[in-house]
């Protein structure tokens, strides 16, 4: 009886944590500070422009003079209409804001060991997000405030095999922080007020990546980057406040010390792009991408720290996401080039599972820019980019008492400003031509 009644904690406190920390943060972001932004990602794996290439394909680190240092500042603003719904029978507002303004930041070098050989080193925030509801919020059983999110280290080499073709990659490590708080509704004894459950850990996991960019002629490029899976594993003793009766029993028997480990996979993903020059001013470029959201739904838990552990995995129902973008640039003096792009990624949920924890949808993603040729070693980037998924819709029951929360997110977009410092021993490349 015991052992049961452990599990199904666990499980109900896997749901909470799990589920809805993992809809608010569950996505990977092509937005960290570069002049992707303006291009909505395009050219991602071909580009191969300047030092952010280490991460995107580290085989492209081969096409760059010298070495190169790249720096970027970056601002995410979540606006939306705000949550419109009701939460049958307890009631509550809107919420509010649940993200605001987030900042973020990237730097990248590369350096070279000679004609064929580069080495790089990245650190960028390209995965997750966060969310804090107000109070009084009517999906406050389900979810206050959730975080999850991941900053990447990466080392990694290149090798120019010929005139044609580079090969690169190395390892992706990455540092992942979770956080989790929700209301808990206290039926006994009457009059008690909500409880509350907290949760936070910090982890690393490491994977890998792999690149080769294959370039047949001057100014035609394609390229191809692999991203393998990460394992994280979160271990956490959540805190519980104010229970009421049921807390009682449950700290007679030990259950509110036990640690809820919690194994969740960042996913594999690979993608593929071209680039061309029309022209020495004028060039296109696309991506098609994959990414394998359907096995990080399945997480793996467990409970330690006493008599009984019990085990269990989960399956989260996502899906599977595919990403299309095109961009251009254009230079339209030796001071100016002038980038843009439009994306669209494919929804890692389908509408009847949306979680009231920020629940995500299709994106559509339009993006331009600006650089500016500061001086031939030296040159800056301005770059905005805007997030579409319009109306969220949400229906979710976890039970009578979290309550039956039905509504929508209406217009929920985001807007990414960039700021990026490029810098070359030898000159920095300027788009097409160079």
């Amino acid at each position: 009886m015991l052992q049961k009644l452990t599990l199904a904690m666990a499980t109900v406190v896997m749901i909470l944590i799990v589920t809805e920390a993992s809809e608010a943060g569950g996505l990977f972001l092509t937005e960290f500070g570069t002049e992707d932004v303006a291009l909505a990602s395009a050219g991602w794996a071909a580009r191969a422009q300047d030092a952010s290439t280490l991460f995107k394909n580290p085989a492209g680190m081969s096409r760059l003079e010298g070495n190169q240092f790249q720096g970027g500042l970056q601002a995410l603003y979540f606006q939306s209409g705000g949550f419109s719904g009701t939460n049958t029978p307890y009631g509550g507002n809107g919420g509010g804001n649940p993200v605001g303004v987030a900042p973020g930041a990237s730097g990248f070098y590369v350096h070279s060991l000679g004609k064929d050989f580069k080495v790089g080193l990245g650190m960028l925030g390209n995965f997750g997000l966060g969310l804090k509801e107000d109070q009084g919020f009517l999906g406050r059983y389900y979810v206050k405030q959730a975080t999850l999110v991941g900053i990447t280290f990466a080392p990694v080499a290149s090798y120019q095999v010929n005139e044609y073709i580079s090969i690169g990659g190395g390892p992706n490590v990455m540092l992942a922080y979770l956080k989790y708080t929700a209301n808990i509704n206290n039926v006994l004894p009457a009059g008690t007020g909500d409880g509350q459950i907290y949760a936070s850990d910090t982890t690393a996991g490491v994977g890998g990546q792999f690149g080769i960019l294959v370039e047949p002629k001057k100014g035609t490029r394609v390229g191809v980057t692999y991203y393998s899976p990460i394992k994280l594993n979160f271990s956490t003793t959540p805190t519980f406040s104010n229970l009421g009766t049921i807390g009682t029993a449950l700290n007679n028997n030990g259950l509110l010390t036990r640690n809820l480990d919690l194994g969740m996979t960042v996913p594999q993903h690979v993608i593929l792009s071209g680039y061309h020059e029309l022209s020495d001013a004028w060039a296109v470029m696309g991506d098609f991408g994959w990414e394998n959201w359907s096995q990080f739904g399945k997480v793996d838990v467990a409970v330690t720290g006493g008599q009984n552990s019990p085990s269990l995995t989960t399956n989260v129902d996502y899906n599977d996401t595919y990403h299309v973008a095109v961009g251009s640039q254009y230079r339209l003096n030796p001071e100016w080039l002038l980038n843009n792009g439009f994306s669209y990624d494919s929804s890692m949920v389908s509408a009847a599972n949306r979680s009231i924890a920020m629940p995500v949808g299709a994106m559509y993603k339009f993006g331009m820019g600006a650089n500016w040729m500061m001086n031939p070693k030296v040159k800056l980037g301005f770059s905005y980019e805007l997030v579409y998924s319009g109306d969220l819709s949400v229906s979710q029951n976890r039970g009578p008492l979290a309550g039956q929360v039905t509504g929508a997110y209406k217009d929920a977009m985001m807007h990414f400003f960039a700021f990026t410092l490029n810098w070359g021993s030898q000159g920095v490349s300027f788009g097409p031509g160079s």
